[in-house]
């Protein structure tokens, strides 16, 4: 059974940083993603990456300011937050095994990120 599990997340002021990872269990996946929900708005795509690592995407909302990376070995994303800003506060979620669909199989429970201005 497939499992993935964030953590990382927490409280932090503008201009700080976060470093989210997802640990992935009982499989693994070519691709992996990013997505968070603001309270009262709809889940939005963050950032993805791939197997090798060798191709990310990024939201323009924060491009320049996040980093996606994974390391295979571990089978864990991650993701690197700087220059937070109050509009990344969400619960941040990632997300495995995207379907013909365009649908995500696998989601993890999330985890509450926060920015105080």
């Amino acid at each position: 059974q497939v499992h993935l599990v964030e953590s990382g997340g927490g409280l932090v002021q503008a201009g700080g940083s976060l470093r989210l990872s997802c640990a992935a269990s009982g499989g693994t996946f070519s691709t992996m993603y990013w997505f968070r929900q603001a309270p009262g708005k709809e889940r939005e795509f963050v950032s993805s990456i791939s197997w090798s690592g060798s191709s990310t995407v990024y939201a323009d909302s924060v491009k320049g300011r996040f980093t996606i990376s994974r390391d295979n070995a571990k089978n864990t994303m991650y993701l690197q937050m700087n220059t937070l800003k109050p509009e990344d506060t969400a619960v941040y979620y990632c997300a495995g095994g995207r379907n013909s669909r365009g649908e995500y199989d696998y989601w993890g429970q999330g985890t509450q990120v926060t920015v105080s201005s």
